[in-house]
């Protein structure tokens, strides 16, 4: 006999999410940790680690139907220690701090940027279209500087030899975080669809690509997804401005043939 009544049961099975929720925020307090005794490779792991960590609290929230306004608001606040403050300290720490105050003032910026970007998808959330992030996506801006701060450690360099390197990443990461380029989410995915075998197999040798040398496939794979959005915003330009010009253009044939 269920000795437990439904609803305290279906109230109990709220903390599965949170439970990811918290350990992405561990994963973020860790990096920071990390960072403050000069392991930088672990904590830019650990940033890593969390955004795994993040991914999977809204998948399953969404698959056992336990989404709540204090899950997305714990989500929010977990997202901005592991995706703003961490980022943001390890970097400075790692390479900015020779930098003086334009080293401050770049984590500064990648830090604002972060909370900017969390709070304009929290307000904007139902009015923008869900295929696409406006601005690019907090988690994705770690990535870019945990990346480059596990790539450039792994290949036997400091900060201190890629500071402006690693100044000009930070800023671009913190600007891009609170811009009005889009970025494909890919929410318009269907997990529960069936697939071409063929699928299976990308899937694989996407997984073996990244395991042969993860910094450096990961960074790459980040840094093209930055760049994505820029160049998706300028093929949108380009092909508004042709259809400007071909509407001036039918307007004066339009015209020119009134005139005759």
């Amino acid at each position: 006999m269920n000795l437990i009544p439904i609803d305290k049961r279906r109230r109990g099975i709220y903390i599965l999410p949170n439970l990811f929720t918290t350990a992405a925020l561990f994963a973020g307090f860790y990096a920071i940790v990390q960072a403050m005794n000069d392991r930088f490779e672990y904590a830019a792991v650990a940033i890593f680690v969390a955004m795994v960590f993040d991914g999977l609290d809204g998948r399953v929230a969404r698959l056992t139907q336990t989404q709540s306004a204090f899950g997305a608001e714990y989500d929010s606040l977990s997202d901005m220690v592991s995706f703003g403050a961490a980022p943001a300290l390890v970097m400075y720490e790692w390479a900015l701090r020779d930098l003086g105050k334009l080293g401050w003032i770049a984590a500064f910026i990648y830090c604002a940027g972060a909370a900017l970007r969390l709070a304009r998808f929290n307000t904007n959330i139902d009015v923008v279209d869900k295929r696409y992030f406006q601005g690019l996506p907090s988690p994705a801006a770690a990535a870019l500087v945990a990346g480059l701060v596990w790539v450039v450690i792994d290949n036997g360099l400091s900060g201190e030899d890629v500071s402006w390197l690693a100044c000009f990443v930070t800023v671009f990461a913190g600007i891009s975080m609170v811009s009005n380029v889009f970025f494909w989410s890919g929410k318009d995915i269907n997990l529960k669809r069936s697939v071409p075998f063929i699928v299976l197999i990308a899937l694989v040798l996407a997984f073996a690509l990244v395991s042969s040398y993860p910094p450096g496939v990961l960074f790459a794979l980040f840094l093209a997804y930055a760049f994505s959005g820029y160049v998706l915003y300028g093929w949108r330009w380009m092909n508004r401005r042709r259809r400007r010009a071909e509407a001036a253009e039918a307007h004066r044939q339009e015209q020119h043939e009134a005139d005759r």
